[in-house]
């Protein structure tokens, strides 16, 4: 039994440890790697990235039309009586009434009004302006990724605050207690203290909530599962910004993909029209035929008659130049439209600098009030205390002193998280890849 129970305690002993190790934490991701995850799992951006080798094959398929065209075709046909094998006085009296045909055709255009070269151009924007919408995608993402890394550590210092706000009232509760024990407080303390410690203990499991929300929307966002064990690296500090507003403006205007797809729009708008315009002028081809005829279905009979032909063919329709003039129009007006589009992008993407960097500036001035602010209200709740041991100041006031203390530390990391996330904001309206 001795043996039985050894065994027993050992295998128990591993199984323990076994379970400790699947538990234990995962490691901790920085910003980056978070940023890599989602890029890598994230479908738009797969999307995206799907439809720039879509447009690729367009442009391919538009670069088939600068070359021949090859078409073939074979038929057999049965007459009532026996027949000419070949056509136009050159055919051969056969004995069949079977006639077996075939004939190819190769066509090259030389001249189109130029509406082959300006839709594979057409198509290679389109090629471009993929490329240029995954860019904008993946700025998207990262930004996503940063706010939601920085609201998770907000969430995390919000807790800090929260817990750290009920264990000095659990302190002061303590500390009011013995007072009123010794009859040196009324019991009127001692209940402004509990309710005061109920509160904070009401804040602390929201704040705990908080917490799993913000993780659960940053596991969504990576592509985990959402309760997935989750932690990050605090980068939650203050560096100031160096640019200034024209510099930053200057930066986004030169690199947001935004302004560059709306000036691929608008050359593609342009190439619709000298599309439309090709309406005017002829089409110029060469065509080369050949055709051969026979009794036989293999086209191998002693009756066959065979020939070839090269052509210049020239095709123009003057009755479609007044629907082709309308037409032109219609594409002159596509390109005001995307010249104006541009002009809208552009003045959204002024002013959305100007919001960020505003709202970057005043998370700076109040980063250095609530620093400040943390400062005073340390001070404040240490002199009520001391005052409230020799009974010269009131419970109420050392719990106001805690509340203070609690709501400057949840100012500074509000100022704080807010200051980061305005950054990410603003880089991202500057057309900045991060990092």
């Amino acid at each position: 039994m001795k043996w039985k129970w050894l065994i027993g305690l050992i295998f128990g002993i591993i199984l323990s440890g076994g379970s400790s190790w699947s538990q234990e934490s995962p490691k901790p991701l920085t910003l980056e790697e978070s940023i890599q995850i989602a890029l890598e799992r994230n479908l738009s951006l797969h999307i995206s990235m799907q439809g720039v080798e879509g447009s690729e094959f367009r442009r391919k398929a538009a670069m088939t039309d600068f070359f021949a065209k090859w078409t073939g075709q074979y038929s057999q046909t049965r007459y009532n009586e026996p027949t000419v094998v070949g056509v136009f006085g050159g055919g051969i009296a056969g004995t069949s009434r079977n006639v077996s045909a075939f004939s190819t055709t190769v066509q090259q255009p030389l001249f189109a009004g130029g509406s082959i070269l300006s839709n594979y151009r057409l198509e290679k924007l389109g090629v471009d302006i993929s490329k240029t919408d995954v860019e904008t995608i993946k700025r998207e993402i990262v930004l996503q990724v940063r706010e939601a890394y920085f609201n998770i550590l907000r969430a995390e210092k919000f807790l800090e605050v929260a817990q750290q706000t009920v264990k000095q009232f659990s302190a002061q509760l303590e500390v009011t207690q013995a007072f009123f024990e010794v009859g040196m407080v009324a019991k009127n303390d001692v209940l402004q203290a509990e309710v005061r410690l109920a509160n904070a203990k009401q804040g602390l499991v929201r704040a705990e909530s908080d917490l799993v929300l913000a993780k659960s929307a940053f596991n969504i966002l990576l592509r985990n599962e959402i309760e997935a064990p989750l932690q990050i690296i605090d980068i939650l500090h203050y560096q100031p910004f160096p640019l200034r507003f024209e510099e930053s403006l200057k930066e986004a205007i030169e690199k947001r993909p935004e302004i560059k797809t709306a000036a691929l729009k608008v050359d593609q708008a342009k190439e619709g029209v000298k599309i439309a315009k090709s309406g005017f002028f002829p089409t110029v081809s060469l065509l080369g035929n050949y055709q051969r005829f026979s009794e036989e279905p293999s086209l191998l009979g002693d009756f066959r008659s065979e020939r070839w032909t090269i052509q210049g063919l020239v095709t123009f329709t003057l009755g479609d130049w007044g629907k082709t003039a309308y037409r032109v129009g219609e594409s002159k007006v596509k390109v005001t439209q995307a010249e104006d589009v541009k002009n809208q992008v552009v003045e959204r993407i002024v002013l959305e600098v100007k919001n960020n960097y505003q709202t970057l500036r005043v998370a700076e001035t109040n980063i250095r009030v609530a620093e400040k602010a943390i400062e005073q209200a340390e001070e404040n709740l240490r002199m009520n205390e001391e005052r409230y041991k020799y009974q010269v100041a009131t419970a109420t006031d050392v719990l106001d002193a805690v509340t203070l203390l609690a709501q400057a530390r949840v100012n500074y990391y509000s100022a704080l998280s807010d200051f980061n996330i305005a950054k990410a904001r603003l880089e991202r309206a500057m057309g900045r890849m991060y990092p």
